[in-house]
């Protein structure tokens, strides 16, 4: 129950999370980090904590209007639906983990109350759908550093307690999410001019896999191997 939220837990009345970072002191690093070009990254789980956090980039950005910010909320979990929109419209990123839906699906709608769990809970297809920027990754080593799971849980979403797809409405396609782990990636971190796309003039950074992963089924997804992972043009792996 480290999620700060805006109503308190179904199954805890009265506690509504943790803030970890008092909200003055954030607004002391967001001005000082727009103000000295840095990007910000956010660790933000629930539907206040990721609320104040637009905000706060959203009063940034309107200082700065000239700056090409890219600052991103790590996790975004749990979101308002009238906060959905707001990445896009803003230019916030939301840097999640797929896997943490299927981790976390036994437990959410307990904590939540099934209304909020379907209506807030990782909301991928929201956010793909009203035009924000959804990066991708493990999240290690919370979770295992291990991208066909990840793939696997974004779409899919089954849980990883029993198989029940948990608001399957919510699933990306594999070709967003392969996006999401390259083209999204590199532009999450400045880095688009050299990678994220198999470009003239990028660094040959190639993972070769054992079978085609627009194609194949989701469960076939989760036996894909790894047979050469390619670094600048260097061979680095070979299974």
């Amino acid at each position: 129950r480290g999620a700060l939220l805006t109503e308190p837990y179904a199954d805890d009345p009265g506690n509504y999370g943790h803030l970890t970072l008092d909200t003055n002191d954030f607004k002391a690093l967001s001005k000082a980090a727009a103000e000295l070009g840095f990007q910000l990254n956010t660790h933000a789980i629930g539907d206040s904590a990721n609320h104040e956090v637009l905000d706060v980039y959203e009063a940034r950005y309107q200082d700065h209007p000239d700056k090409d910010h890219r600052w991103r909320i790590e996790h975004a979990q749990h979101l308002l639906p009238s906060d959905v929109s707001r990445f896009a419209a803003i230019g916030v990123i939301a840097s999640m983990q797929s896997i943490h839906c299927i981790s976390d699906a036994v437990y959410v709608p307990i904590r939540l109350g099934e209304e909020r769990a379907e209506n807030g809970a990782y909301l991928w297809r929201s956010l793909l759908d009203s035009g924000a920027v959804v990066m991708e990754g493990t999240d290690v080593p919370v979770e295992r550093i291990d991208p066909f799971a990840n793939m696997y849980a974004a779409t899919t979403r089954k849980s990883k307690a029993d198989g029940t797809p948990f608001y399957p409405q919510q699933c990306k396609t594999m070709e967003e999410e392969l996006k999401a782990y390259t083209v999204w990636n590199a532009y999450g971190a400045f880095e688009e001019d050299h990678k994220g796309t198999l470009t003239p003039g990028k660094l040959a950074d190639i993972t070769v896999l054992d079978r085609n992963i627009l194609e194949v089924s989701a469960e076939e997804l989760l036996n894909t191997e790894v047979v050469y992972t390619i670094i600048g043009g260097e061979v680095k792996y070979q299974r």
